[in-house]
């Protein structure tokens, strides 16, 4: 285990001597950026000037700290920011952005330094000052709501609110997936607002949708219209996507639920391909973009929390295949043409890779998924680890580095794998994590009304050094319906892989109703006169 936390402390102890209280680190140089009114803002408008940073790394490494048990650098970061963190700073920022690493990363850290069966805090020395700051930055994002269609502006100035000529376009995830952070804030406060605007917002979305209940990916925030309408599960939409199922896991609303099981059958429907998951037209349903985008690699891990566990381990070992190939995952694939995207090489270190194999892990328990895990340490350590921390890769052609070692690698790239190993942290407590990772814990006080099937429950492994390596039945391609024997007394393994055909008859229309083999986990084709089966290998 003291590899995997080598990883993070390596990345957190070079932010804090070379970095803080700036917001990330520049690990090739030893120097860092102010990072926090940049992201998102490509075109890098109305810089700040007199800004000076606001320990985003830190906010975002807090909650890793409790998952890696360390009381006493939680401890001095929460103080630290207590006394040193203010938001009255002439700052652009972007809604979307500030929402899911600083209000989520401060209301996260708030609940677990106020668990009062952990004592992680000397007691009486922490009187909610994080809860506070987080009310300060929420009521500072109120104005961005303020338009007539509800939706909010997808930049915001924390001094001075919404910018005179500000844009108007924002995206699908920019103004649809901020109920979890802001709904944990008014259950805290007591201050409905935050909650209501993010629900309105929501709410507003979901009546935008096409008759294929499809969503586009930017609209106008004004005029309520569509701007691009081709959409998938990446960039711009994923996160909207993933906010609906856990806001009905935390909050226990059914309307989430519903909105969620349209959409998700929607996108089964008209995004889906095999393993793969391409870009339609919101209208029509008709294919667009046929590529893979790293930030897709999420959806197995949300297809976990709804129990798609077959379509789940598809779709990841797709991902997987293009991680072997190129080392990392390149941020946009081209499918239809089996390249890399000409311009878009680049690995900034993203987690939804390592999150989504953590959640199949725990839901299947095959350690081929630890394997994963350990070929994505490798991968960071061979490729991206300096002496100055962990760098992103420019082009994972050359493997040429760029110096910029991201929040979210602090937030959710090392927490994931570290709870692949060792997911004590889980241990009394069902939590949902935000799309940074942060944890929000689900609380019987903060739901309306939850099934107990949709309770993420009985997860808790916790593995130790001493553990001999099962065999997997994945890696030795074993067929799952037969006893694999490892051992007198033990049980058989099953794979994750096998996923059945649509009918028993093993009848078929398209490729679609074939699964994989649970011989050699090879996806099976439909055959001309209609049977399932392993064709293209005959």
């Amino acid at each position: 285990m003291c590899w995997k936390v080598m990883r993070f402390y390596h990345a957190y102890d070079n932010y804090m001597t070379y970095a803080f209280p700036h917001d990330e680190l520049k690990p090739l140089t030893k120097t860092f950026t102010d990072s926090l009114s940049e992201l998102g803002n490509l075109k890098l408008e109305y810089l700040p000037e007199q800004y000076k940073g606001s320990a985003l790394s830190l906010i975002e490494s807090l909650s890793s700290l409790v998952v890696l048990g360390n009381q006493t650098e939680f401890e001095k970061g929460v103080f630290w920011l207590s006394e040193n963190l203010t938001f009255d700073v002439d700052a652009r920022i972007n809604l979307f952005e500030g929402n899911i690493r600083v209000l989520g990363g401060l209301v996260s850290a708030h609940i677990l330094a106020t668990d009062s069966t952990k004592n992680r805090l000397v007691q009486g020395t922490y009187k909610n000052q994080l809860l506070d700051l987080a009310e300060n930055l929420g009521r500072r994002f109120l104005p961005a709501f303020d338009t007539p269609t509800g939706l909010p502006y997808a930049w915001i100035n924390l001094k001075y609110g919404v910018m005179e000529n500000e844009t108007t376009e924002t995206s699908t995830s920019g103004c649809g997936s901020l109920i979890l952070e802001m709904g944990a804030l008014s259950r805290l406060t007591g201050d409905p607002r935050f909650e209501s605007a993010a629900l309105r917002a929501l709410r507003k979305l979901w009546s935008m949708r096409s008759s294929l209940n499809l969503l586009g990916t930017t609209l106008d925030v004004v005029t309520g219209e569509w701007i691009e309408h081709s959409s998938g599960i990446g960039a711009g939409v994923d996160s909207f996507y993933e906010y609906l199922l856990k806001a009905h896991i935390l909050f226990g609303r059914d309307e989430f639920w519903r909105m969620f099981q349209a959409a998700y059958i929607a996108v089964q429907r008209y995004f889906r391909h095999g393993p793969w998951y391409h870009e339609a037209d919101m209208r029509t349903g008709k294919s667009t973009y046929w590529q893979l985008t790293s930030l897709q690699a999420f959806w197995p891990g949300l297809q976990v929390l709804v129990g798609d566990i077959p379509a789940a381990n598809l779709s990841h070992r797709e991902f997987y295949y293009v991680w072997k190939k190129y080392g990392v995952l390149p941020e946009r694939y081209l499918l239809d043409h089996m390249m890399l995207h000409p311009t878009e090489k680049y690995y900034p270190l993203r987690p939804e890779f390592a999150e989504s194999t953590f959640y199949l892990y725990q839901a299947t328990k095959d350690p081929w998924y630890m394997e994963v895990g350990e070929l994505i340490v490798d991968s960071l350590n061979l490729y991206a680890r300096v002496e100055g921390g962990f760098a992103s890769i420019r082009d994972v052609t050359s493997m040429e580095l760029e110096d910029h070692q991201h929040s979210f690698f602090l937030s959710e790239t090392c927490k994931y794998l570290y709870l692949l190993y060792d997911d004590s942290f889980l241990g009394d407590r069902n939590y949902i994590f935000t799309t940074e990772g942060h944890p929000l814990p689900v609380l019987s006080s903060w739901r309306e009304k939850l099934p107990e099937a949709y309770i993420p429950s009985n997860w808790t492994y916790v593995k130790s050094e001493e553990q001999v390596k099962r065999a997997s039945a994945m890696s030795m391609r074993v067929c799952p319906a037969t006893a694999l024997e490892c051992g007198q007394g033990q049980p058989r393994v099953e794979s994750a892989c096998h996923i059945p055909d649509s009918r028993a008859d093993h009848r078929c229309f398209n490729d679609d109703d074939c699964g994989v083999d649970s011989s050699n986990c090879r996806r099976r084709s439909c055959s001309i006169a209609g049977y399932c089966g392993q064709w293209l290998f005959i």
